[in-house]
Order: C-alpha cells, then structure tokens, then sequence
C-alpha cells in the first residue's frame, strides 16, 4: 500500500506495533503524533524508501515536498530522530 492511507499505516505499526493505525487524515496523523498516543520520545525512525514515499503522495495529488517534509518535520518536532533512506 502506498500514499498517505499507506504512510498512516506504516507509521502506526512502526510506532505503536502491529494493528495500530494512525488515522486516515492529515490531522489524525498529526493529533497522534503529538502524544498520547504510540511510541514516546526519544525514539529513531528509519525511514527507509523515503523518495518512493515521496512520489506516491505526489501520485495523490498532494505536494510530496510539503506532506512528506511536514511528516518528517512533526516527527523531529515531537524529539525523535528521524533518518531517512
């Protein structure tokens, strides 16, 4: 599965193990991602594949750079490393 729906998933059985979702908008994803709620920090996130991410958000229509970018940006803004592959 790719896109955001995909990128929701991945992140929510990469933080909060397998089942857990993320939601299935942007402000679901961000809402969980500012505590409460999965892994807390400090934590690392591989983030492998990442351009592959990039393009499939692109494929939706939404601006890889901004959604991707945001995604990485509220990870480290909540203090987890983030590396990407």
């Amino acid at each position: 599965m790719t896109g955001h729906y995909g990128l929701h998933c991945a992140l929510g059985e990469a933080l909060g193990g397998p089942g857990a979702s993320y939601g299935r908008c942007r402000n679901s994803l961000f809402d969980c991602l500012s505590g409460g709620f999965g892994a807390v920090p400090p934590f690392t996130l591989v983030w492998h594949d990442f351009e592959v991410a990039r393009g499939a958000l692109a494929d939706e229509g939404m601006t890889a750079d901004s959604y991707a970018e945001e995604v990485v940006g509220r990870l480290r803004g909540f203090g987890a490393t983030v590396q990407l592959r």
